[in-house]
């Protein structure tokens, strides 16, 4: 049974690409259209398929696109817990007058995302994601350099841990593999978007390569102390420690808005159409503070990071990257199932992996939660 997971678990990013490309392509052909977002491939399978799913076009098409609205509505509930947990490590340390909650950190950064998230243009973001990819890899190689600066001890560690905090694992594992609202545009904006499939392989082999390796010699290092980022378990009194906090903090600000992007290109498509012109600009103003102050509300209401990134992942992720397409290529391909409808059987798999996830996943996090909530109150 845990081989099949980690199957599923592993053809989920491969699964999202099948839906999110191969997908899309053809029903942009049925639909004799260029490109189609992912929503609209959601409406595009059903209205093209059996009779049977064809009212429920419009209905695939919203489901999508709130799940995409609030997934990334929480991806910025993580990054602004993430950012200020890491300032206020370097606040409590070198600032010994403050000692303040987590919850303030959350409510100063706002007023920079605020300003950060008004840059409108994707070009315009380019500098700064190329700034925090440099970033990151300086951090992670600071990190490497602390988990192997002294000899590892694997004496106190345990080789399995608790089964009933795999749902929590998972959950995790499934939102750092899935990259659902970037696949598509990145595909559509290639000169030539038949190497996609190339460029996906060595980018998913890369990314598995390095989480895999931070995650499994930080726990080597940290044990079960690893938080949900593992800058946040480095010294707080050596500079490359220092440098390392600080350069998660900027790199997560900086790629902020790039995540924004999906929830205000959601936004402009449903509201702005019923705005007048002439206030159009000062509402794109407005709605980019809005969202920022209410994602930053929700991290002051809940300063839980790996509970949130957990919550994320097992709820909008698994609909996301396991259940909707494995749904949607079904529909889609419906008349075509391949020899013993190999093609259905496979999605039906996938399928209930992603309920499996989804289920468990939730009620395992949303008991953290209680039980951090009730500690709290003590």
């Amino acid at each position: 049974m845990f081989i099949i997971m980690m199957l599923c678990l592993l053809q989920a990013p491969v699964k999202n690409y099948n839906f999110q490309v191969m997908t899309s392509r053809g029903c942009c052909k049925v639909e004799r259209k260029p490109l189609l977002s992912y929503s609209a491939t959601c409406k595009a399978a059903f209205a093209n398929g059996p009779k049977a799913t064809r009212p429920l076009a419009t209905t695939a098409f919203l489901f999508a696109e709130f799940s995409l609205f609030f997934t990334y509505i929480g991806v910025c509930c993580i990054f602004t817990v993430l950012i200020a947990d890491s300032i206020k490590q370097l606040f409590d340390r070198y600032v010994t007058t403050t000692n303040i909650s987590v919850e303030y950190y959350c409510l100063f950064i706002l007023v920079p995302l605020s300003l950060m998230v008004q840059i409108r243009h994707l070009k315009w973001l380019a500098p700064f994601s190329l700034l925090a990819n440099i970033l990151l890899i300086a951090t992670f190689a600071i990190c490497l350099y602390y988990i192997f600066r002294d000899e590892l001890n694997f004496s106190d560690k345990k080789p399995v841990g608790d089964p009933a905090r795999f749902p929590a694992y998972l959950s995790t594992v499934i939102f750092a593999m899935e990259g659902i609202g970037v696949v598509m545009p990145v595909e559509n904006m290639m000169k030539n978007p038949k190497n996609f499939t190339k460029i996906l392989t060595i980018a998913m082999a890369t990314i598995l390569i390095l989480y895999s390796a931070l995650g499994l010699f930080g726990y080597f290092r940290y044990g079960d102390v690893l938080r949900g980022s593992i800058t946040l378990n480095l010294p707080i009194d050596d500079w490359p420690a220092i440098c390392a906090k600080s350069f998660i903090a900027l790199s997560i600000f900086l790629t902020y808005p790039l995540h924004f992007f999906v929830v205000l290109d959601i936004f402009t498509r449903h509201v702005e159409p019923q705005i007048q012109k002439k206030y159009r600009s000062i509402s794109q103003v407005v709605v980019r503070i809005a969202c920022v102050w209410v994602c930053g509300g929700i991290g002051i209401a809940l300063p839980m990071l790996e509970q949130i990134i957990n919550f994320v992942g097992a709820l909008f992720y698994s609909i996301l990257g396991l259940i909707i397409p494995g749904v949607v290529e079904t529909v889609f391909r419906w008349d075509n199932l391949g020899k013993y409808n190999w093609i259905l059987w496979k999605n039906i798999l996938i399928v209930l992996f992603g309920m499996c996830c989804l289920l468990s996943g939730c009620a395992v996090t949303i008991m953290d939660i209680i039980d951090k909530l009730h500690n709290k109150t003590e």
